[in-house]
């Protein structure tokens, strides 16, 4: 029988964040609208490789997927042994305005999964004329922590293991049991203190810093789109839809049957969410 190649392609980009040398890897499939996907905490690409190969999406999109410095295939940058790991605001919106702006995106489409949707906030305000949209999958401006960070990072305990079965829980029980655990998979394989230092910036309280980038968002500059998953107790339907009261124009979109990570959990049912979406975004002007 032949062996199926799939069309998605890796590469790297070196990039300068922070002041430092940065190798990031991302990988990308398809053409059209770029549309730039971040992963969640502690995870890395693989979480969107069906969407990457969805050709209902390939067919419009250009999809690019990267993984942030410390995740994934990306290296840390020169030094990171000697530093804790925190992921900021600033450093996160450098990163992806820097790579954008590096493979030089017409106004791209940027798309995030929970800490990922919570950077599309400060994203639209700050550099909205630049992007043709923002979509938030879990995207609350502010989310309470649900259990004690300091265990993800402990010399007696499996890092990987437990930071996989602190998320294990916010899956729908409908979604597919192999896609369920693929998604634990990439975050078994988390480096040390990376989950934790993710939450750093997903869990803090910079509640006004948000409610000032949401005051300054145009959704007719930037439309911005909010989907939550319906078992999501992390960032939960409510958190989403306070979210956008807070954005007038934004839209916002409760998933049935989802949970925290729907485009890997269960990318079958995304897609009946997701592909509207894109159509809508692809029509605009």
């Amino acid at each position: 029988m032949a062996a199926e190649i799939e069309s998605i392609v890796g590469r790297y980009i070196h990039l300068r964040l922070g002041g430092r040398p940065d190798r990031i890897y991302f990988e990308e499939n398809g053409k059209g609208i770029p549309l730039v996907c971040l992963h969640t905490a502690g995870s890395d690409t693989r979480q969107y490789r069906h969407l990457m190969t969805d050709p209902a999406v390939t067919e419009h999109y250009r999809v690019l997927a990267f993984d942030l410095p410390w995740h994934g295939k990306s290296t840390p940058p020169p030094g990171w042994h000697e530093e804790e790991y925190r992921l900021t605001t600033e450093a996160y919106l450098e990163a992806v305005m820097g790579f954008c702006r590096a493979l030089k995106l017409d106004r791209p489409v940027v798309m995030g999964c929970s800490m990922g949707g919570r950077i599309v906030i400060p994203l639209a305000a700050e550099y909205g004329k630049e992007l043709r949209a923002v979509i938030g999958l879990e995207a609350g401006y502010q989310v309470q922590p649900w259990f004690d960070n300091t265990w993800l990072h402990q010399p007696d305990v499996h890092g990987g293991e437990i930071c996989a079965a602190r998320v294990s829980g916010l899956m729908a029980p409908q979604s597919p049991e192999e896609t369920r655990w693929e998604t634990l998979w990439g975050y078994m394989q988390s480096g040390p203190g990376v989950f934790k230092g993710d939450l750093y910036f997903y869990f803090q309280r910079a509640e006004s810093d948000f409610l000032k980038y949401m005051a300054r968002i145009d959704t007719k500059v930037c439309p911005v789109y909010l989907l939550a998953g319906e078992y999501d107790y992390s960032c939960t339907p409510e958190d989403t839809q306070r979210t956008g009261a807070y954005i007038p124009g934004s839209e916002v979109i409760i998933m049935k049957e989802m949970g925290h990570f729907p485009m890997s959990e269960n990318p079958q049912r995304f897609r009946n969410y997701i592909l509207p979406v894109l159509e809508k975004i692809r029509g605009q002007k």
